[in-house]
């Protein structure tokens, strides 16, 4: 990750997109804010150009150099102290069940390796791809377990930045150079915390999208959804996956990190882990009770930032009562 230009990098941010502020995504990137609300809608209907992500314009996205400041910390601290709520994974079919591999990965800690193993990770997680204004870019995301079947989390950063929801978003599971062996599900609606929409509080920076049916079938029947725990507690053994697209990676493979985790104590009250995933990974699960023979998880956090003067330290959000409220809402959609 390209670390060393501010106090804080996202992951989001890595590559060479890097001058000036974001444009904003077109006259229509606002929806009507939700009954209730302060103003500043937590949703977007997406909007979508047909046929836009072609392969070759999926590996020309670039991740885009965000910033984190201490202003941007703006919320209290999320609660830790509500019971812990957990969702089980939905395990894929046995059509969609990866194949065995010959080796699984089993460095503990890793900073940062290739996921050769298999298992329900390999379909779950994906690579999400968006335009802002007129820049395409990427994130990772992951299918988790909600009533609708539909529904893909991934960092806040991922679906609106800088007051402007990104258009054109899709999520495509297994991504693999170009290649979507299970297809491109395009998001009807995008969501994130209420701290995330109000203000882009490093706190919450959770979003999620709804993707519409393909081949009228649901995300969950065909690659599966992972489990999701609310109020989980710090300090668990931890398993972070993505597809970072900065040097050195090349955003081609799934990549991991596991080790035990921490909390952050400067800005955030983030999770801290060991990892040297790059941008594009911004968004991509972190699980505890992980299984590396099965690839199933509880979801706990989304890849989200690294400071520049910590190198090789990975920062997430905790699922807290504000992420269960947007999980809610999109798993509701």
């Amino acid at each position: 990750m390209n670390r060393h230009r501010t106090a804080a990098s996202v992951l989001f941010a890595a590559g060479a997109l890097i001058a000036g502020a974001l444009s904003a995504a077109g006259p229509a990137a606002a929806a009507p804010p939700p009954s209730g609300s302060t103003g500043t809608p937590a949703a977007f209907r997406q909007q979508h150009t047909e046929g836009f992500w072609t392969a070759e314009r999926m590996r020309g996205a670039t991740p885009l150099d965000v910033t984190a400041a201490p202003g941007s910390v703006r919320s209290a601290a999320p609660a830790t102290a509500a019971s812990p709520t957990k969702i089980p994974p939905t395990a894929p079919p046995a059509s969609a069940a990866p194949a065995s591999a010959a080796a699984s990965p089993t460095a503990f800690p890793q900073a940062g390796g290739a996921w050769t193993g298999a298992g329900a990770v390999v379909k779950t997680s994906g690579r999400v791809f968006f335009t802002m204004g007129d820049r395409t870019a990427s994130c990772s995301g992951d299918s988790i377990t909600s009533a609708n079947g539909s529904t893909v989390i991934t960092a806040g950063h991922c679906v609106k930045y800088q007051g402007a929801w990104h258009t054109n978003w899709v999520f495509v599971p297994a991504y693999n150079n170009g290649n979507a062996p299970y297809g491109q599900w395009s998001a009807t609606k995008t969501f994130a915390t209420d701290q995330w929409a109000a203000s882009e509080d490093m706190n919450m920076d959770v979003g999620l999208a709804v993707v519409a049916p393909l081949n009228g079938q649901k995300l969950s029947q065909v690659v599966g959804a992972q489990g999701i725990v609310f109020n989980g507690g710090y300090s668990k053994k931890m398993y972070s996956f993505g597809f970072p697209a900065a040097s050195p990676y090349d955003g081609t493979k799934l990549v991991y990190c596991s080790g035990n985790s921490g909390k952050d104590f400067l800005l955030t009250k983030d999770h801290s882990l060991g990892c040297n995933m790059t941008g594009g990974s911004s968004g991509g699960p972190w699980f505890q009770d992980f299984n590396e023979a099965t690839g199933l998880g509880s979801q706990v956090s989304v890849n989200s930032f690294g400071y520049n003067f910590l190198p090789n330290r990975m920062f997430g959000p905790y699922f807290g009562n504000e992420a269960k409220a947007a999980y809610d809402k999109a798993q509701t959609s």
